[in-house]
């Protein structure tokens, strides 16, 4: 019965952060919306479930947060592994520079995982004393901690355009190793220090893709649909 009522109230939890990050990009979606009626455009609103790859991840995923309190947030963890690397290769969670270590340095998937989820605790915690939005700490998964820093200096909370910023800064630091590989054509140019569109991305994959939990007995719940 603790078990139910648990995994009940993670589905509240979750439920209140969708529902607060749904308010963050609300005016943004709006105008999108706007835009594709005026095209004679609609977007699909059906869901779909994650790769083969990543649902084979989930139950670990779940198990890695569940022991720090943070199982509330393995459909997110779900939704960053599909923008990471759509859970192929050695470092799904792309996390071995997290680690302090060189890009996918990392090959085993356990151990990405669970440094994924150690690197996302830490940003979590971070964000949440410096008192930013939700979409900043994902951001910073993918931008680092200074993103939170700088965030919180410029009214707590993301968009796009304070990612760009970020970045210009770090690329005029190093702009021999933050230049897109040269390729001016690269969506990103010249704002090539991580992804300024990482928390859009991962935002759009926590509301089109149904993530399913373990249930209570080793029983699988479809806890969450995003």
């Amino acid at each position: 019965m603790k078990g139910k009522q648990k995994k009940k109230q993670v589905q509240r939890n979750f439920n209140i952060a969708i529902l607060l990050l749904g308010l963050c990009f609300a005016g943004a979606i709006g105008n999108k919306f706007i835009r594709l009626q005026h095209q004679g455009i609609t977007e699909p609103a059906h869901k779909m479930n994650p790769s083969d790859e990543i649902q084979q991840y989930t139950p670990l995923l779940y198990s890695e947060l569940e022991k720090v309190d943070l199982e509330d947030y393995t459909a997110v963890l779900v939704a960053i592994m599909q923008q990471e690397s759509n859970g192929k290769g050695g470092d799904p969670m792309q996390a071995s520079e997290s680690a302090g270590l060189a890009p996918n340095s990392i090959s085993d998937p356990e151990q990405s995982i669970k440094q994924g989820v150690k690197h996302f605790k830490r940003t979590l915690a971070y964000g949440n004393q410096k008192q930013v939005d939700f979409p900043t700490i994902i951001q910073a998964y993918n931008m680092g901690a200074g993103y939170i820093d700088y965030v919180a200096k410029h009214g707590g909370k993301h968009s796009e355009t304070i990612a760009k910023n970020f970045s210009m800064i770090q690329v005029k630091k190093n702009p021999s190793v933050y230049n897109c590989n040269g390729d001016k054509n690269n969506f990103r140019y010249p704002y090539c220090y991580g992804d300024f569109s990482y928390t859009t991305k991962v935002t759009k994959n926590m509301e089109t893709l149904t993530v399913t939990l373990p249930g209570v007995n080793g029983e699988e719940t479809a806890e969450s649909s995003l």
